[in-house]
């Protein structure tokens, strides 16, 4: 699910894990996404948002780092919900 801001130049998208989802295929398919909205005329801020209700993503600040981006084209953000303790 996305959301475009057009106001802030944002898009907010919604990814949950769900069983046979991997890790590496969910950073897989982030990736995508974030090269579709670097070509995207206004997005220049990317939030990724993941559900993950049952904590199948053993390292979520791990991707959470590998993926977040602050270059001159694109701002990507990835955030791994909820947070553990």
């Amino acid at each position: 699910m996305d959301f475009l801001l057009p106001e802030i130049e944002g898009v907010v998208k919604i990814k949950m894990t769900r069983p046979g989802l991997t890790t590496k295929q969910l950073g897989e398919q982030l990736i995508i996404d974030i090269a579709k909205y670097k070509r995207h005329p206004a997005c220049r801020t990317l939030f990724c948002v993941v559900y993950d209700p049952e904590g199948r993503i053993t390292n979520p600040r791990g991707v959470e780092n590998d993926l977040k981006d602050e270059s001159d084209q694109m701002f990507t953000y990835v955030m791994i919900v909820p947070r553990s303790t």
